[in-house]
C-alpha cells in the first residue's frame, strides 16, 4: 500500500468514524457507543464456554506480524490455517498447485483478541480458510467490562491507527498468504470495524459480515462505492442498535444499489452469537453461523455451502 492511499485511507476513516459513532442516545461524542456496550455486558464475563464450537477438521494455529504502527510497535494476529489445504480446494474441484485458500479477517469484540475470538478462528479456517483475526488493542485483553471500555475507548481514540491495523491485515492476507479474495467479518465493535473497513476498502474484499455493530448515521455516498455484496444479524432486543437504525442502514445500501442481506432475530439481544456472554441464544447464532459460511463459500469459492466437504449443520 503506497504511503499516499495509506494516508487518504487514514483520513476517510477518521471521518467515518465520526459519523457512525457519534450521534447515539442523544450524546455526540463517541462515548455514548461505550456506554451503550457497557450497559449491554455490564453482567458479562469473557470466558469461553462449551457451547464454543471446535473446527470440524484439524487446523493448525500460529501467532503472525501484520502490522506496525508509526511508533514502532509490531502488531501480531492470530492466525488459522487447515492443516490440509490442498483436500480444501480439491474437495471443492480446485488445482491445489495453482489456487490458495481464500482469507477472512475477523475483527474482534470489545473484550480483544481473547480465546473466544481464537475459537472463533478455528471453527471458520475449518470451513477451508486461511484466517487472520486481528488485534485492535494492542495486545491487551479485557477481563471486565470496565477494563473493555477502556481498551474500546482508547482505539477509538486513534481512527488512523484502526484504519491502517485492518487494512495492514488485508494486505498481508493478499500479498503474504497470496490469498485470492478475502472476506471480513466482526463481532460487537468488530462488525462496526468490519463496516467501516468495507467503506474504506470498497473495492477491497469479496464479501463482509457484520455481527450486531452499530450501523447508524451511515450516509448514502459513504456506502455507494461499496463493492462487494454484504451480510448482518442483528437481535430484536438489543438495547444498543435499533431495529430501525438496522433497517434504516438496509434501505440506504439497497437505495444505493448495494446487496445486502440482513437477519434480526426476535427474542434475542446483542452478542447473542458469543456462546460466553449471558445472552447467548443457541438457535439465533447456529442460524447465523449456517448462513454466515453459506455466504463466505458463496463469496470466496463461488460455490453453495453444500457443495463441498466440512460444512456444519448444526
Amino acid at each position: 500500500m503506497t504511503l499516499a492511499r495509506t494516508l487518504a485511507l487514514s483520513v476517510m476513516f477518521a471521518v467515518l468514524f465520526v459519523g457512525l459513532f457519534a450521534g447515539c442516545s442523544g450524546d455526540d461524542t463517541a462515548d455514548s457507543y461505550t456506554d451503550d456496550m457497557a450497559e449491554e455486558h455490564a453482567a458479562d464475563t469473557p470466558e469461553a464456554t462449551d457451547a464454543a464450537r471446535e473446527p470440524l477438521i484439524p487446523v493448525d494455529t500460529s501467532t503472525v506480524s501484520y502490522f506496525t504502527t508509526d511508533a514502532g510497535e509490531e502488531i501480531t494476529g492470530y492466525m488459522a490455517v487447515p492443516q490440509n489445504p490442498d483436500s480444501i480446494l480439491a474437495a471443492r474441484g480446485m488445482d491445489a498447485e495453482r489456487e490458495r485458500l481464500p482469507g477472512v479477517i475477523l475483527i474482534h469484540e470489545w473484550w480483544g483478541l481473547n480465546e473466544n475470538i481464537r475459537t472463533a478462528a478455528r471453527r471458520v479456517a475449518g470451513e477451508g480458510y486461511r484466517v487472520l483475526a486481528v488485534d485492535l488493542y494492542g495486545g491487551s485483553v479485557a477481563e471486565t467490562p470496565d477494563t473493555a471500555r477502556g481498551l474500546m475507548q482508547e482505539a477509538m481514540g486513534a481512527p488512523d491507527r484502526l484504519a491502517d491495523n485492518i487494512a495492514s491485515a488485508n494486505a498481508y492476507l493478499q500479498q503474504e498468504a497470496r490469498a485470492p479474495r478475502t472476506a471480513v467479518m466482526g463481532w460487537c465493535f468488530g462488525g462496526a470495524m468490519t463496516l467501516t473497513a468495507a467503506i474504506t476498502q470498497p473495492e477491497g474484499y469479496a464479501g463482509a459480515v457484520v455481527y450486531y455493530g452499530r450501523v447508524s448515521d451511515v450516509a448514502a455516498e459513504e456506502l455507494a462505492p461499496i463493492s462487494f455484496p454484504m451480510i448482518g444479524f442483528f437481535g430484536a432486543d438489543d438495547g444498543s442498535i435499533p431495529v430501525s437504525s438496522v433497517r434504516e442502514f438496509e434501505n440506504t445500501m439497497q437505495e444505493v444499489g448495494n446487496e445486502i442481506d440482513v437477519y434480526i432475530y426476535e427474542d434475542a439481544g446483542h452478542a447473542f452469537a458469543n456462546p460466553s456472554g449471558r445472552n447467548y441464544q443457541p438457535e439465533a447464532a447456529a442460524d447465523a453461523w449456517d448462513r454466515t459460511t453459506a455466504f463466505l463459500e458463496q463469496q470466496l469459492y463461488g460455490t453453495e455451502a453444500g457443495d463441498a466437504t466440512g460444512d456444519d449443520d448444526s
